[in-house]
C-alpha cells in the first residue's frame, strides 16, 4: 500500500522548479550536514489501517494511565473529581460546538459564561480584573512577563526558584528570544531568599533593576512561601509582584491580591480538566485595573444595549490583531473556551463554601499522609516550611526506585524534586483520596523502603 501524500513527483517538481532548485536536497542545503538525518527513519513498511491501528493501541498499553493508579503526584497536575455537573453542563453542544465570539449578537452565551469566569478568576485571586484564560500556567507566567517587560520598559527579571521549573523552561525559551535577563532566587528551607538579591545578583550591576520579580505560593515544593517579602523586593526596584498561586488552596489562604501582587497566574486544571497526559489545560490570569489595558488574549466586558438590556462584548483588546503591532503587548489572539466554561461550571457548583471544603479535605489528607510517612524509617522532611497540600520529602532509597517500585503497588507515589542539593519525593493529596487509600500508600511505602 502506498503512503498517503498530498503532493505527486509532479508536484514537487513544479515546486522545485519555481524556486529555481533541482532537488529536495538542494531545498534543504541551508541545514548542516551533521543535523541532518542520514539513511532516512528505520519504518516499517507501509500496513493495512487496522494493522497500524493495532500496532498504536500496543505501544499506547505500554503506558500506565493515571486511571489505573491510585495518584500522590503533583507537581502542577492533580487527580481532582470531575463531578458530573461539570461534564454535563460544560458538554452541551452549545458550548463544546461554539466558535470564536467574533459576532457578539449571536454569541451572547459564550460571552456572557466567559465573563462570569472571568469574575470567578478575579474572586480567586483577589484582583479587580481577569482575562477569558490562556493556554496554560506557564503561558500566564510569559504573559505576566511581557505586561511587566511593557510596563516597565526593563530588560531583567527575578524569579524565585520556587516557581515550577517546567514553568521556568518555558520562561527561559521567552526570555532568549527577547535578550531578557533572569535572576534566579534560591529557596531556604522552602522559602524564596529575596534578602541581597538587589546588591548580589550576577548580572544585576549591567541589566539594572528588574521588570518584575516572580514568585510562587504555595511553591513547587508545595510550601507557603509568604509575598510580603517579595512585595517589598518589588517595591524597592520599583518592578510588579507576579504572584503565582495555587487555586484550590485559595480557599484556605490569603489572595495573591491581598498580599500585594500585581498580577497573579495560576493553571486552571484542578476545575474540571483531568490529568489526560498534560493537556488541554487553562491558564488563569489577573491583575490590578491599572494593567487592564494590558491583559493579554480576550477580555469580556458587561454593557446595555439600546433597550438597556444586559449585553456582552469582547473590549479592551491589547492584542496585536486589534492595535498596532508595535503597541500590543501579546500575540496570543484566543482563549481556551471549553476548558475554561468547564472551570466557571466547577467554581460556580463549588461555591465559596465548597471551595473551602475542597481545599480543607486536601490539606487535612497532606498532613494524616505526611505524619504517617515521617513516622517510617529513613523518612524526614525535605524543607521545613508550612505546606498545604503538597508536601516534600527525603527517602533512604533513591526516589526514581520508589516511584517505580510503588508503581507495581499500584500507586503514582509522587514526583522526583531536588532542594538544596538534595533529592526528595513531592506528594499530593487531592479530596479523591481516602484514608484507606493512604494507609495502603503508606504500607506500600514501608514494604520498598524496607
Amino acid at each position: 500500500m502506498a503512503p498517503y501524500v498530498p503532493h505527486t513527483a509532479q508536484d514537487v517538481a513544479r515546486m522545485l522548479a519555481d524556486l529555481g532548485l533541482v532537488s529536495t536536497e538542494d531545498l534543504f542545503s541551508c541545514v548542516p550536514p551533521a543535523l541532518r538525518l542520514a539513511g532516512g527513519l528505520d519504518l516499517p513498511q507501509g500496513l493495512p489501517e487496522p494493522d497500524v491501528a493495532a500496532e498504536m493501541a500496543r505501544l499506547a498499553s505500554a503506558n500506565r494511565a493515571a486511571t489505573e493508579l491510585v495518584c500522590f503526584a503533583g507537581g502542577g497536575s492533580y487527580d481532582h473529581d470531575v463531578p458530573a455537573v461539570t461534564r454535563a453542563l460544560a458538554g452541551r453542544s452549545e458550548f463544546v460546538t461554539s466558535y470564536t465570539p467574533y459576532q457578539p449578537e449571536v454569541a451572547q452565551g459564550v460571552l456572557q459564561v466567559l465573563f462570569e469566569y472571568q469574575t470567578l478568576v478575579s474572586r480567586l485571586a483577589g484582583l479587580p480584573v481577569a482575562n477569558a484564560s490562556v493556554y496554560d500556567g506557564a503561558t500566564a507566567l510569559v504573559e505576566a512577563v511581557n505586561m511587566a517587560t511593557a510596563a516597565t520598559g526593563r530588560r531583567a527579571l527575578w524569579v524565585s526558584e520556587g516557581v515550577n521549573p517546567r514553568w521556568r523552561e518555558v520562561l527561559a525559551t521567552l526570555t532568549a528570544g527577547q535578550a531578557l535577563a533572569v535572576v534566579e532566587v534560591p529557596l531556604i528551607d522552602g522559602i524564596t531568599r529575596w534578602e541581597g538579591v538587589a546588591g548580589g545578583a550576577e548580572g544585576q550591576s549591567h541589566e539594572g533593576p528588574p521588570a518584575a520579580v516572580v514568585v510562587a505560593s504555595p511553591n513547587y515544593l508545595g510550601c507557603i512561601d509568604p509575598l510580603g517579602a517579595a512585595r517589598a523586593a518589588a517595591t524597592e526596584a520599583g518592578a510588579l509582584l507576579i504572584a503565582a498561586f495555587d487555586p484550590v488552596a485559595s480557599g484556605l489562604l490569603r489572595s495573591a491580591g491581598q498580599q500585594g501582587a500585581d498580577v497573579a497566574v495560576a493553571e486552571g486544571q484542578p476545575f474540571g480538566s483531568r490529568l489526560a497526559f498534560g493537556g488541554p489545560y487553562l491558564g488563569m490570569m489577573a491583575a490590578t485595573q491599572a494593567h487592564v489595558r494590558r491583559l493579554p488574549g480576550r477580555l469580556v466586558g458587561q454593557t446595555v444595549d439600546r433597550s438597556g438590556r444586559s449585553a456582552y462584548v469582547t473590549t479592551l483588546r491589547a492584542r496585536e490583531q486589534d492595535i498596532r503591532r508595535e503597541k500590543a503587548s501579546s500575540n496570543i489572539c484566543t482563549n481556551q473556551t471549553l476548558v475554561a466554561v468547564t472551570a466557571m461550571v466547577q467554581l460556580a457548583w463549588l461555591g465559596t463554601t465548597g471551595l473551602r471544603e475542597l481545599a480543607l479535605r486536601c490539606a487535612r489528607g497532606a498532613r494524616y499522609l505526611r505524619q504517617g510517612m515521617l513516622a517510617l524509617p529513613g523518612v524526614k522532611p525535605l524543607v521545613g516550611a508550612p505546606m498545604v497540600r503538597e508536601f516534600a520529602v527525603a527517602l533512604p532509597v533513591a526516589i526514581d526506585l520508589v516511584v517505580e517500585r510503588m508503581a507495581d503497588e499500584g500507586f503514582l507515589a509522587g514526583l522526583p524534586v531536588e532542594a538544596g542539593g538534595q533529592e526528595g519525593l513531592l506528594v499530593a493529596v487531592t479530596e479523591k483520596r481516602t484514608k484507606a487509600e493512604m494507609d495502603a500508600y503508606l504500607e506500600s511505602l514501608g514494604k520498598v523502603l524496607s
